[in-house]
């Protein structure tokens, strides 16, 4: 049986092959979802309000001093629950990256784009805020349709003049708070209070960040989650038949029809009354009765509206629901699958080698390199030297004190500069040294030398490195 089509660019045949958001000739076609109310879209709302929360209050949370998230990419030195992780903790980043991105999938094979309708930042911000300032500025979605479509009134200079300087003000905190999480909020302020002049590079920064959310939710929109966003066409390969999505119950629906409330019971016809209400309020345009799609976010505007049509004829809410394709068709779910019980080991064993890794890892770490561009130097008093550079790492939350000391015969270690090196906590240290020897003492030309690094009385390293000489102290 053909199915009524309210989108024009999309029909049972070939609704695959294009997108809601693009019409034919390939120019936008823009979305007005109607506005949604509801079960699910209120618990959104709370949830909403609890993320956006904790996302604007994380760059000022601090433990002993130090942020609680930071992603400085600039420095590279992350900070993730508080715990510091540098380049040498590359191995950690990548099992933290894979237990998430395992995670994700895990999750996305039992429960489908749950994250995308109710956590994910872009969904948060462009749903529950900058639809919500729209909604309350230029009214619902035909008022808004009628708006764009007339002539540039007083009205509409006023109303669209309102709208963009108040969505450009929520796009610039949210540029300055993706960079207090990169650089952290102390720069953040300095960069605010002082002249431009002063921090160019983070002025630039903050204005670029704040450039790019304003056009994503002034005008890309749904496009972030249809053509950037990855994570819908993953769908294809994460989701099977137990995967739990916004579904419509097609056995229950079909055929679909308008009925009326008082002859509801004597219809031959199913319970979709084709009201087209699960469209209007896509936010990305589709028929949600098309079946999964990828640009289905799972957002449950669908569920809402159709929640309340059911209501209002008197049958059964659950229509479109939260459902897998089995529980449709063969009436029952079932979660614990084989490639769950896959996903799941893998991700346990991914957890317990991170944490091993946390557990053993080492509290201070040490990187000695040859100055470059130098071989050694020969000195008036007949000794040569090698100049090195040293990098120390304090992943402790105690201040430490290094030494270094040499254990080749003949070879003594002279610190240039400040001869105690102190390392505050959590932080990085970078000094240089010499390693000296008697010229006339030199047997080889170039020899291996063991230095050992202290912290207090306990050794913590032992690095191998190369010293270079002239043969009898020869400097030709």
């Amino acid at each position: 049986m053909a199915k009524k089509n309210y989108n024009p660019n999309l029909n049972p045949e070939n609704f695959r092959d294009s997108l809601a958001s693009v019409r034919e000739d390939g120019k936008r076609n823009w979305v007005y979802p109607k506005k949604v109310k509801g079960f699910f879209y209120k618990y959104r709302t709370y949830l909403s309000w609890i993320l956006l929360a904790i996302l604007f209050a994380g760059p000022f949370i601090r433990i002993d001093g130090r942020p609680y998230m930071l992603f400085n990419i600039f420095e590279r030195k992350f900070i993730i629950f508080g715990a510091v992780f540098w380049p040498q903790d590359t191995i950690l980043l990548i099992f933290l990256l894979l237990i998430f991105f395992v995670f994700i999938i895990l999750f996305t094979v039992v429960f489908g784009r749950v994250w995308c309708g109710w956590a994910c930042p872009q969904t948060l911000f462009m749903e529950m805020v900058f639809r919500k300032i729209e909604y309350a500025i230029e009214g619902d979605a035909n008022q808004q349709r009628a708006l764009n479509e007339g002539p540039w009134t007083a009205e509409k200079i006023w109303k669209k003049g309102v709208k963009i300087s108040v969505f450009g003000i929520i796009s610039l905190a949210i540029g300055h708070l993706v960079m207090a999480y990169l650089i952290g909020i102390d720069q953040v302020v300095e960069i605010v209070t002082q002249p431009p002049s002063a921090h160019m590079a983070g002025f630039i920064g903050v204005l670029a960040f704040s450039g790019i959310f304003m056009f994503v939710f002034s005008w890309f929109r749904e496009q972030a989650c249809i053509v950037v966003c990855p994570y819908g066409r993953l769908q294809g390969v994460l989701l099977d038949d137990n995967s739990i999505n916004v579904m419509y119950d097609y056995v229950r629906g079909e055929p679909r029809g308008p009925i009326r409330k008082n002859q509801a019971e004597a219809s031959a016809k199913g319970d979709c009354v084709d009201c087209g209400l699960c469209v209007q309020v896509c936010p990305t345009g589709i028929d949600i009765r098309n079946g999964v799609q990828m640009e289905c976010v799972n957002c449950t505007a669908c569920i809402d509206a159709c929640d309340e049509v059911m209501e209002k004829v008197e049958r059964p809410t659950g229509l479109i629901r939260y459902a897998s394709e089995n529980s449709i068709k063969q009436g029952f779910q079932k979660l614990f699958t084989g490639r769950v019980k896959g996903y799941t080991l893998v991700l346990t064993v991914l957890v317990a080698a991170f944490v091993s890794l946390i557990v053993t890892r080492d509290e201070l770490e040490a990187t000695i390199t040859r100055f470059p561009g130098m071989t050694y130097q020969a000195r008036p008093d007949g000794n040569v030297s090698n100049l090195y550079n040293i990098t120390l790492i304090n992943k402790t939350f105690e201040p430490q004190q290094v030494s270094i000391k040499s254990l080749a015969e003949g070879i003594k270690v002279e610190i240039v500069g400040d001869q105690n090196w102190v390392i505050e906590p959590q932080t990085k240290f970078e000094g240089r040294f010499f390693l000296v020897q008697d010229g006339k003492t030199v047997k080889v030309q170039q020899q291996k030398v063991h230095l050992v690094l202290s912290a207090g009385q306990a050794e913590f390293e032992d690095i191998e490195t190369n010293f270079m000489a002239p043969l009898g102290g020869s400097t030709n």
